[in-house]
């Protein structure tokens, strides 16, 4: 590694080699190869000719193919420093590796026929690895519900003690965003389209040169070309550039994967502060510099830091979609080599971040219960009044006393730092007519947790297990955590 200067750390720190590779230098122009052989060799298949002879010939294409993945980079910088072009560097490279087929390379396109395309195909394969290890992240998350679908825990709103949920019902909550997620994935994956061969305003001008006219051959080379390339069409119109709306909606994908694992790894935080639940802490994980006892959330943390930074990178391309002038303008290009390969490879790291801690996630139940027991008798007091009055109380007259009640025990937690004592005040009143036995019996968690475990089955069945099932030949990955 060198260490003179600067390193990306979505690079060095999170993003996988499968993801660096998608975004890689060698995908990027070992693609571009593919398009000029798919160009050509469409030409060629359409009978483009000049006096009855074939302007692109077999041995030609042959040639092109026979170079397609050993690129002579070397020769392309070479190039780009004199011409201050990427794509005629690239040209001009392909042509000293292929002498014979060197003056049909790039016929009739233009710069965005290589660059958009490409684009276009790298960001599909990006997504394509994102939905892998989104579903994977289900995956985990399901078995995790599935185990603690009926343990009660303290619920919680606006960060104060609620009626109990369940730990596994709580987790169906970040299940079901990341369904949300997967299905806007799978209809960004399902909607992606190469932009073709349309020209330098994506008119076709030079192709309608090329074949003479002839229209009707004209309308065959997109999808030709869509075909060869592994897609089913190409985009019906387009400017020079394929629409940067495109971007836009790839990278509202993205951050929105992100805004669901923000919200998980910040409820993981909250929960690692009451003890509750703990994300994976390795035997010799240093958690602070100085307070050696500290064990930190700093997976999750990693994940809320990423995913702020994916959501802010999304006004990237929205921006830039909104920017572009007439049938193109040239401002995207410096931005779209930052945004949206930066925004995948943060993604990508936050979804092996996921993957890590969901799967080594720990409960502390008598913590939890602990908890549980300390509110619990707040959150009984409607039974309570209920079986009173099947004894003969007055309900309203009850209510008023609870109320009173409940005040004197808040009273002695907050103030003097006492225990709830809220049933033995209870018992002493001879208004309720209820011994501290009888009241203890209420203090049942799982009879104030709902329907917890049945929306939690019910959830696991009707909406994840289908998920699954549908992605089964994604699932069994494991996340490689770098820090």
């Amino acid at each position: 590694m060198s260490t003179d200067k600067y390193q990306s750390p979505l690079s060095e720190r999170y993003a996988s080699k499968e993801m660096q590779y998608i975004f890689s230098p060698d995908m990027k122009f070992r693609t571009w190869r593919r398009l000029w052989i798919a160009l050509a060799e469409t030409e060629m298949e359409l009978g483009l000719s000049r006096n009855g002879k074939p302007v692109i010939t077999k041995e030609q294409v042959d040639e092109l193919k026979a170079h397609a993945e050993d690129i002579n980079y070397d020769v392309a910088r070479a190039r780009e420093k004199e011409v201050r072009h990427d794509v005629m560097s690239h040209v001009y490279a392909y042509g000293q590796q292929c002498p014979k087929a060197a003056g049909i390379i790039h016929l009739g396109a233009t710069s965005c026929y290589v660059g958009d395309n490409t684009d276009i195909i790298v960001m599909t394969e990006g997504l394509k690895l994102v939905k892998k290890k989104l579903v994977n992240v289900i995956a985990k998350l399901a078995a995790f519900a599935e185990e603690y679908k009926a343990q009660p825990t303290l619920g919680f709103t606006h960060f104060q003690a609620a009626q109990p949920t369940t730990v596994g019902k709580r987790a169906t909550l970040w299940l079901q965003e990341f369904t949300h997620d997967l299905e806007d994935l799978d209809h960004v994956i399902s909607t992606m389209k190469l932009l073709g061969s349309k020209g330098t305003t994506g008119t076709q001008a030079s192709f309608l040169e090329l074949f003479d006219g002839d229209h009707e051959t004209i309308d065959k080379i997109d999808p030709m070309i869509a075909a060869k390339m592994g897609f089913q069409e190409c985009y019906a119109v387009s400017g020079q550039t394929y629409s940067r709306k495109v971007d836009t909606r790839v990278a509202n994908v993205l951050a929105g994967i992100a805004a669901s694992a923000h919200k998980m790894s910040n409820d993981i935080r909250l929960l690692q502060h009451l003890k509750e639940v703990e994300e994976p802490f390795e035997k010799h994980q240093i958690g602070s510099s100085a307070m050696a006892y500290k064990r930190n959330p700093m997976r999750s943390e990693r994940i809320a830091a990423l995913s702020r930074y994916v959501m802010v990178d999304a006004l990237n391309p929205a921006i830039t979609s909104a920017t572009q002038w007439f049938e193109r303008t040239l401002d995207d290009s410096a931005n779209k080599r930052l945004s949206i390969p930066e925004g995948f490879l943060a993604v990508d790291g936050i979804l092996d971040l996921c993957l890590n801690v969901v799967n080594g996630l720990v409960v502390y139940p008598k913590v939890i219960e602990k908890h549980m027991m300390s509110e619990l008798p707040f959150m009984a007091t409607e039974n309570i009044m209920m079986d009173a009055v099947k004894k003969g109380g007055n309900r309203q007259e009850l209510h008023e006393r609870i109320r009173e009640l409940s005040m004197e025990a808040g009273r002695n937690v907050k103030v003097e730092g006492k225990d709830n004592n809220l049933l033995e005040l209870i018992a002493a009143d001879p208004a309720f007519g209820m011994t501290l036995e009888e009241l203890q019996e209420t203090m049942e968690p799982a009879r104030y947790i709902g329907r917890s475990k049945e929306q939690v089955d019910a959830f696991l069945k009707n909406v994840i297990a289908p998920i699954l099932e549908t992605n089964k030949e994604l699932l069994g990955m494991e996340a490689d955590i770098k820090v």
